[in-house]
């Protein structure tokens, strides 16, 4: 049995303008030390369809609906304060952009012990003691020191440090990373990564890795899923969706990368990519026009006003998800084999 099950989940959100649906029957699995990559452009429903998982999708206005069992209990159908005992605990999220989800007059420490004390219901003094030894353990010198500092004290990379190690406290089974790099430098990009990296194979927990650039999550998923106007248009193993993606939306973004000119990433080093002549630089193909407006989707395929492979038959019918013709386990949906 899974440690993740979501199936069937859709998240609508009711405006004045109608129906708008972020999330529009999302179905995937997530096993025990399992790392989950879900890429997908801005507005794609990634973020909403896991946040909703967490309860942190506001219900009026958004309606949600399916299944997402988690060890075998429906996180969907639990209420507010059954959620609060599991976020953190069970499951815990690492926001993008953490100036904003820290608190600027709580110090660090106050806000790491928090969790603790809500948790697990331990003395002030533990909870220090384990706050500081975690904060140490995602590389923060001088944790005794930084513990009695603000937020605005720290370097953006150092802040999402603080957001690792508070969501990682109460050790939970499944840790959700919504684009947990955006706002750094590459550099520091490259640091935060290989420490999820490293912290959810010491602590054997899975991770849903939430992102825009499709060579992040090559480099660290077992499994990705591409979502387009919130659905998963294709999924499969990196290294099968590298080597020939299925969708035109996952080639469009394939062509979309900057490929390197010297030794390539790891994902290339893996033979997931074709690398190019030594010298020769790839012009970069911009993927047509801009993702549709959920509350006003158009018929047929949602792809289909940017798609270069587009037929008459995408205009009008949806299509399925169907099985990939290597049985490889892959699914997509699309009417053309590309």
């Amino acid at each position: 049995m899974a440690l993740l099950e979501v199936e069937d989940l859709k998240v609508h959100f009711h405006t004045r303008h109608g129906v708008v649906k972020a999330v529009d029957g999302v179905s995937f699995s997530l096993n025990q030390g399992d790392v989950l990559g879900i890429v997908g452009e801005s507005g794609s429903g990634k973020s909403v369809a896991c946040l909703s998982l967490l309860g942190l999708v506001p219900s009026p206005p958004a309606r949600v609906a399916g299944r997402a069992l988690l060890n075998g209990q429906d996180l969907l159908g639990l209420d507010g304060d059954r959620l609060r005992q599991i976020r953190g605990r069970k499951i815990s999220v690492i926001f993008q952009e953490p100036m904003t989800s820290l608190n600027p007059y709580l110090k660090i420490g106050a806000q790491l012990m928090e969790v603790l004390t809500t948790h697990e219901r331990i003395p002030a003094a533990d909870a220090r003691s384990r706050s500081e030894a975690m904060l140490g353990r995602v590389g923060i010198p001088d944790p005794g020191i930084r513990m009695d500092q603000y937020p605005h004290q720290f370097s953006g990379g150092m802040r999402q440090r603080v957001m690792i190690a508070m969501a990682l406290l109460a050790k939970p089974d499944v840790l959700v990373a919504d684009e947990p790099t955006t706002a750094l430098d590459v550099t520091i990009q490259a640091q935060i990564l290989e420490l999820i990296r490293d912290l959810q194979r010491e602590l054997g927990m899975a991770v849903i890795l939430i992102s825009h650039a499709m060579g992040v999550v090559a480099e660290m998923s077992a499994q990705i899923l591409v979502m387009y106007a919130g659905r998963i248009v294709e999924r499969g193993a990196p290294a099968d969706l590298f080597r020939k993606p299925l969708h035109p939306y996952t080639r469009a973004l394939m062509d979309s990368m900057p490929a390197p000119t010297d030794g390539g990433s790891a994902a290339e080093r893996q033979g997931c990519r074709e690398r190019p002549v030594a010298g020769r630089r790839k012009r970069l193909a911009a993927i047509p026009g801009t993702p549709p407006d959920p509350a006003n989707l158009p018929a047929g395929c949602p792809f289909a006003p940017r798609c270069p492979y587009v037929l008459d038959i995408c205009r009008k019918t949806d299509p399925e998800e169907r099985p990939a013709p290597e049985n490889s386990g892959r699914t997509f949906r699309c009417h053309v084999d590309i």
